[in-house]
């Protein structure tokens, strides 16, 4: 092979490289605007008296079925009710190819701001496997406090799953996320973080399984030490507790 062959060959396999990873950078852009078209269509099929709250919805192609496209779709208020403090959702599952909707629910309330503000909402699509033939997906919702002296968040979880055609919520607002904490707006006081996390247990009543839910709370302290503010982390404490299948859904516990 020549020179000038050579060359033209590393040129070529560059060029295919280049093209490999923008495409790779675009796909997301293009699938974004794809879930805006897509959820304006669903809007207008499913509420056609109503407006999208973009900045309160979520869409994305299901990765454990890319066939698979999930949108959690927020209605926009009435602009003349004062009163309203949330919004109510369409979820929807839906053909990645048409956008044909397969199956939807509504759920109401499923952004609530009273205490505290909405910051941000996001599909889960993490491996809730609760059965062999069952993976749920889950809908995250988060919140940060309006006070600056007693700082607080939280993130919420909602799980559904798609049997038969049929969408249905299986887990209702179990905290993964909270926090709290107070301080003097100069340095000392103190913060209370708690997250949990899911795992699948064995298979329990009508084939579902148990969520064995594991909780870590750390308590951190900030106070003033020779003119510098330090923080410091308690140990890590533990808690693990179990949610079971009953009567359609797992019962998240109060308190």
């Amino acid at each position: 092979m020549s020179h000038r062959e050579v060359k033209g060959s590393i040129l070529n396999d560059m060029k295919k490289k280049i093209f490999i990873v923008a495409a790779s950078l675009m796909a997301p852009v293009l699938a974004h605007a794809c879930c805006d078209d897509m959820m304006s269509r669903w809007m207008k099929t499913l509420h056609p008296d109503n407006k999208l709250a973009a900045e309160y919805s979520a869409c994305k192609a299901w990765p454990a079925n890319p066939q698979l496209t999930l949108a959690v779709m927020a209605l926009a208020h009435d602009a003349s009710d004062e009163s309203a403090s949330g919004h109510d959702a369409e979820l929807v599952v839906a053909d990645s190819t048409s956008g044909a909707v397969i199956a939807h629910f509504y759920q109401r309330n499923a952004i609530v701001e009273h205490e505290m503000a909405f910051t941000d909402i996001a599909l889960d699509t993490a491996r809730y496997d609760l059965s062999p033939a069952i993976r749920a997906f889950g809908v995250r919702v988060s919140y940060r406090g309006r006070s600056r002296v007693a700082p607080s968040g939280e993130t919420s979880l909602r799980l559904y799953v798609l049997e038969n055609k049929t969408l249905r919520p299986v887990l209702d607002g179990l905290a993964v996320e909270q926090a709290n904490g107070e301080w003097d707006d100069r340095c000392e006081g103190f913060y209370d973080s708690t997250k949990r996390t899911i795992a699948a247990g064995p298979a329990g009543r009508e084939g579902y399984a148990s969520l064995k839910v594991t909780e870590n709370t750390v308590h951190s302290v900030t106070r003033m030490v020779k003119d510098e503010c330090v923080n410091q982390d308690g140990a890590p404490k533990q808690k693990d507790f179990t949610l079971e299948y009953r009567s359609g859904r797992y019962s998240v516990r109060k308190g």
